[in-house]
Order: structure tokens, then sequence, then C-alpha cells
């Protein structure tokens, strides 16, 4: 076992994932550790539709492979781009980056609300080419906002939909519980711990499909 890991706190652990090989080694460690995680797969950024579809498949394909439930989100790329508008020309890592983790974790911690999850942590920083604070504040950032939704009552355990930008909240009083509550935010580091170089190893165990830009329009520019 590469790494001992231990969530905040106790409950259901939803896996925000942006791909199979950033997940490969966060899964099989959680996996390890008797972790029982539900995968999400909420990447409305990725481009072109043929490309967001392999993506969803190769990591469809490795979730059956180790046994773990896998969940897609709606595919929105046009509230995507609306929610990057203003910061198509910043550079990677830049401010446009931090508006896209924001965006994607914000609805992974809606669902996570509406399913009762407790946990929400993501693969976004496993690569080294992401920036673990910068994604990290977005989770945060992602977990308050829901907290403060469930607050003002814009998300009811009751209510039939989320606000526009988020997934559906169940639609009947039985399906959630009463006492609906924000998931708190993993910031683990699944980097550290072997698990960067046993990355690799499982990429090309696996054959994974391993693109090479994030997902964007304007990361594949770049």
């Amino acid at each position: 076992m590469a790494l001992i890991v231990n969530p905040p706190v106790s409950g259901k652990i939803l896996l925000h994932s942006c791909c199979a090989p950033c997940s490969g080694a966060v899964l099989e460690c959680m996996v390890q550790n008797g972790l029982h995680p539900t995968v999400f797969f909420s990447n409305s950024n990725i481009v072109p539709p043929g490309e967001y579809g392999l993506r969803r498949s190769e990591l469809r394909r490795y979730c059956e492979y180790l046994g773990v439930e896998a969940v897609d989100d709606e595919y929105d790329h046009a509230a995507w781009l609306s929610s990057v508008r203003g910061l198509e020309n910043e550079p990677e890592r830049g401010a446009r980056c931090s508006a896209c983790f924001r965006f994607r974790l914000l609805r992974s911690a809606r669902y996570a609300a509406a399913h009762g999850f407790a946990v929400l942590t993501t693969t976004l920083a496993s690569s080294r080419w992401k920036d673990l604070e910068q994604v990290n504040e977005a989770g945060e950032q992602a977990c308050a906002m829901v907290a403060e939704e469930l607050r003002a009552g814009i998300l009811r355990p009751d209510s039939a939909a989320f606000p526009d930008n988020g997934p559906l909240m169940p639609a009947s009083a039985h399906e959630a519980s009463s006492s609906v509550s924000a998931p708190v935010f993993w910031p683990m580091n699944w980097r550290k711990g072997g698990l960067q170089p046993r990355r690799g190893e499982i990429i090309r165990e696996q054959n994974f499909y391993n693109q090479t830009w994030c997902g964007c329009e304007f990361s594949r520019r770049e």
C-alpha cells in the first residue's frame, strides 16, 4: 500500500474526476485503504464532444475494473464558457483555471449535498501541471458556497432543481435527507507517498488514452 489516507470526516466520499490518467493512482490508493468513493465525472470544459466521450469512457472502464461506482454530470459547455468569459486569454494556472475549477467543483459539491456525501475531493491536482493550492482553494470555495446556498434556502432537500448552473436535487423528499448539508472538502495531496510515479505506471498498465492538454479549447491552443 503506497499511502495511508484518512478523510477529514466519516461518511460517503464523492471523488470528482477529470480523467482516467489522473484518477488511476488516486482510486487505487483509496480502494487499498478500504474507502469506497463514488466517482463524479463533471467536466463541461472538455471539447470537442468526441474528446469528452473518449475521456469519459476511459474513466468508466477503469471504474468497472476496480468495482467503483461512477456517475456522469450533465455536459454543458455553454455554461462553462459563460463561467470563464473574459478570461479566455489568461495563461494556464491563471484566473481562467481558477474559474474552471470552481465551476466543476461547485457542481460536484451540489451533487454531493443532494445525495448525502459527507466528503468531496478531486483528482484535478494529481497532475504536476496543475497548481495544488489553486485547486484546493476552488474546492473550499465550492463547499462554502453550497453551505451558504443551503442556509439561504436556495438549495432545499424537497426542491425540484438546483440553480441553473448545477445538477438536480432529488425530485421527491423521501430521496433526500431532511438534514441535507454541504460536503467537507478534502484537500488531499494525491501526488505524495509514491502516487506520482504510480500514476505513470497505471497509465502504461491500463494503456489509457493519455491526453496532452487539459481539455478546453484555450488550453489546447496554448
